[in-house]
């Protein structure tokens, strides 16, 4: 089986490390990444200047790009075959609600499955910068067994990614493994207003506090209950209820 692995958060980060050393054993790797962060990019494509590939060993390359670019150059100009399976991560911080709208992680997955290959997103939800780092090595083999799983499974759902996120705890606490639906998250105070040395207003997005809602079986939930979650989404944004409901609200023209 070929993989193809990518990240967000650059190719020196400690979580791709791990997913690196997470799935060796289950195929042929190839990792292209960014050469620094790239998170929150969301599905961005660099368009005004050309991409410079790096190789920094056997099929391992550094890319001047996007996690996007990253996926699209591996496939198109420098693996020799296609891959079975795009493996983005392992980003550090959650990728639940709102977040896969924003994230580079799943973003570098949502584009492989845009080029017809299965795809999976995985997350450390620990916090960025707060994140216990040995909580993520702690669960590599556990990772290892539901990447296996999930990669052999029969019948590997079409048109579809897996976005994982991983509890913030060691291998033999957590508690096993939900199948999820995406929850709500609520940011406040997220703009910080300040002054630049000119005396200038600007403003700074990041930080404030976070709330989340959603039902029992949404991603944040099972996080918050020591579980693996794994939610599948799709590229198809389409509102389907609304367009059969469509007699309560649109006028036609």
């Amino acid at each position: 089986m070929r993989l193809l692995l990518t990240n967000d958060d650059g190719i020196l980060a400690h979580g791709l490390q791990c997913l690196q050393e997470a799935a060796e054993p289950l195929g042929e790797l190839t990792i292209v990444a960014p050469d620094r962060e790239q998170s929150a990019t969301s599905h961005s494509l660099t368009l005004h200047h050309p991409l410079r590939p790096v190789r920094r060993g056997e099929r391992r390359w550094q890319v001047d790009g996007t996690p996007t670019d990253c996926v699209m150059l591996a496939v198109e100009a420098l693996m020799p075959e296609r891959p079975d399976f795009v493996l983005s991560g392992i980003n550090h911080g959650q990728n639940m609600g709102e977040d896969v709208l924003y994230s580079g992680t799943v973003a570098a997955a949502m584009e492989g499955l845009a080029l017809g290959i299965r795809a999976i997103a995985i997350s450390f939800a620990g916090g960025d910068l707060r994140a216990d780092v040995s909580q993520l090595r702690a669960q590599v083999d556990r990772l290892t067994a539901l990447l296996r799983h999930l990669t052999s499974l029969p019948s590997y759902p079409v048109n579809t990614l897996l976005n994982v996120n991983l509890p913030p705890l060691t291998g033999g606490e957590v508690r096993g493994v939900r199948l999820t639906r995406l929850g709500r998250r609520v940011y406040s105070k997220s703009i910080t207003p300040m002054h630049d040395p000119w005396g200038r207003e600007i403003y700074w997005i990041g930080g404030g506090e976070i709330s989340w809602e959603g039902e029992e079986d949404s991603d944040f939930r099972a996080i918050e209950e020591g579980y693996i979650s794994v939610t599948p989404l799709h590229l198809d944004l389409t509102h389907y209820s609304m367009l059969e409901g469509a007699a309560s609200w649109w006028l036609d023209l």
